[in-house]
C-alpha cells in the first residue's frame, strides 16, 4: 500500500513501512508525520499484526531528521501528539518494531530509531544526535532514550558534541543489535521478525510492556511488585494454555496473540 510519503507492505503478520521521501533523504515534514502517525494507529489496532519494521528507500539515508528545507519554504510546522513520525511519544505501543537503519540517521531519525525496540544497521549506517551544532536540542526523545540505552556518559559523548557515530562503534556501544552488508539489511530484519514471531505475540507485547514500564522505577524490587495490566492478559489469554500444551504434545504452537 503507498501513501504519499510512506509505503507500506504486508507480509502475514509483518509489517514493512518505508519512509519514502528520498529526494529530501527521507527527511520528514508536518504532513509526513501525521501519515506515519496514521500508519502506526492502524498497526497497533490491527490484531493480524504482530510485528513492524520501519527503514529507509534509497541507498543513502534512513531519515535525515525534520525536513528544514520544508520550513524554510513556508512550509507549516503542526505538533503531531505522536511525535516524531507517529513514534517517538506513542508509549503505549506493545508491539514490537524493528529499525532497519539503511544508511544515515541524523537526529529526528536517529530519535526514531532508538524508539524502536531493536535496530539493524548496515554496514554504511550512521548515527548521530546533531542539534547542538544548528542551536537545536534532540526533543523527540532522544536525550532521555539514549542514555537509557547506552549510559550516561557515553551517551553525552554523543549528545554534548553531535558527533556522527558509524554502524559498528553504534554496536560496540550497545544501540545497534546487528551490523550487516548493505544488500543483507531487510533480510537479516526480516530475519529478527519472524523469529520474535515464533513467540506467543501475547508473551511478546507482556515483555515489551513490563520491561518498558518498569523503568518508570527505581529499584528492581518496585518494578517487580506493580500491577500490570499487560500479565492479567498474559495469564487470561488463549496462548497461555497453548504454549504448555503444544510443549506437551511435541509439536509447533498455535499461537492467536490472544
Amino acid at each position: 500500500m503507498n501513501y504519499e510519503y510512506s509505503k507500506v507492505e504486508k507480509d502475514g503478520k509483518l509489517w514493512i513501512i518505508t519512509l519514502n521521501r528520498p529526494e529530501r533523504m527521507n527527511a520528514l515534514h508536518s504532513p509526513a508525520h501525521f501519515e506515519l502517525e496514521e500508519i502506526f494507529n492502524n498497526f497497533s489496532n490491527d490484531s493480524d499484526a504482530w510485528v513492524a519494521i520501519i527503514t529507509g528507500s534509497g541507498d543513502r539515508a534512513f531519515c535525515a531528521g525534520n525536513d528544514l528545507r520544508y520550513q524554510a519554504e513556508g512550509g507549516k510546522l503542526e505538533k503531531n501528539p505522536m511525535g516524531f513520525a507517529g513514534l517517538t511519544s506513542r508509549f503505549d505501543l506493545k508491539k514490537p518494531v524493528i529499525a532497519a537503519v539503511n544508511g544515515v540517521a541524523m537526529g529526528g531519525g536517529f530519535e526514531i530509531a532508538l524508539a524502536c525496540d531493536l535496530i539493524i544497521a548496515s554496514e554504511s549506517a550512521r548515527f548521530a544526535l546533531p542539534e547542538p551544532k544548528v542551536g537545536l536540542a534532540a526533543l523527540a526523545g532522544g536525550m532521555h532514550r539514549l542514555p537509557r540505552q547506552i549510559g550516561m556518559k557515553r551517551a553525552m559523548g554523543m549528545m554534548l558534541t553531535g558527533r556522527v557515530v558509524e554502524a559498528a562503534e553504534g554496536l560496540s556501544l550497545g544501540f545497534v543489535n546487528e551490523v550487516v552488508k548493505h544488500e543483507n539489511l531487510l533480510e537479516s530484519s526480516i530475519g529478527w521478525a519472524k523469529s520474535i514471531m515464533e513467540c506467543s505475540p501475547t508473551s511478546v507485547r507482556t515483555t515489551k510492556d513490563v520491561a518498558m514500564s518498569g523503568l518508570s522505577f527505581s529499584s528492581v524490587e518496585s518494578a517487580m511488585e506493580q500491577k500490570y495490566d499487560s500479565v492479567v492478559e498474559l495469564f487470561t489469554g488463549e496462548d497461555f494454555i497453548e504454549g504448555p500444551l503444544a510443549f506437551s504434545e511435541k509439536r509447533k504452537p498455535k499461537w492467536t496473540g490472544k
